[in-house]
């Protein structure tokens, strides 16, 4: 009876840890949507040390698989990716600044399809895909006629929105998961037959 108690406690352990984790994480979210340019420059940094990190990572598998044909595909891509990387790393504020544009002509290209393909389709949705659509090309031209003001603070929104609902999210399945754990550790099956009490037989309950 001992191992099963441990193990809840080890998995409510567990589940109080990612729980703790997503309060971390909505705070830095909260943060960042207070303090948008930095959670740009955070966000533009990170970016590009992943970069640099997976073309380290990715020129080291390279060497390992040399002699075979996909030799020199994974060094000119591990290349490509240390090059970016040091690039971001560097220029911070110019990256944001071209990333801003980017995502303001997919909103822009995004929010067009969109209400065109609602029109021409005219299905059961159309009215949600007019609503989808007239938002995504109000925002990319929100973003794009305030560029490159609007790269110090839409890329840094976005990040802290992501961080937001990760930590929710992992909050939620957190105590969760504590509250099953505790359901079905500290709550015996009521329903099921006392091992002590004998089982009466149909003849029996007759008589």
């Amino acid at each position: 009876m001992n191992e099963p108690t441990v193990e809840g406690r080890k998995l409510s352990r567990s589940f109080g840890w990612l729980a703790l984790l997503g309060t971390l994480l909505v705070i830095a979210g909260v943060i960042g949507l207070v303090y948008t340019g930095v959670a740009t420059l955070t966000s533009m940094l990170l970016f590009g040390w992943l970069l640099l990190v997976g073309g380290l990572v990715g020129l080291l598998h390279a060497i390992e698989s040399r002699g075979t044909n996909y030799f020199w595909l994974g060094v000119v891509v591990a290349a490509l990716n240390i090059a970016a990387g040091v690039v971001v790393i560097k220029h911070p504020e110019g990256t944001a600044e071209a990333l801003t544009m980017f995502a303001a002509l997919l909103f822009l290209t995004g929010g067009v399809f969109r209400l065109v393909g609602s029109v021409v389709v005219r299905g059961p949705q159309m009215g949600w895909t007019l609503l989808q659509g007239a938002f995504g090309l109000l925002l990319g031209l929100l973003v794009l006629f305030d560029w490159p003001h609007s790269s110090l603070y839409v890329l840094g929104c976005f990040f802290s929105l992501a961080l937001l609902f990760d930590g929710l999210g992992l909050i939620a399945f957190g105590l969760g998961g504590r509250r099953i754990v505790s359901m079905v550790s500290g709550r015996p099956d009521e329903t099921a037959p006392n091992a002590d009490e004998p089982i009466n037989s149909p003849e029996d309950e007759r008589k």
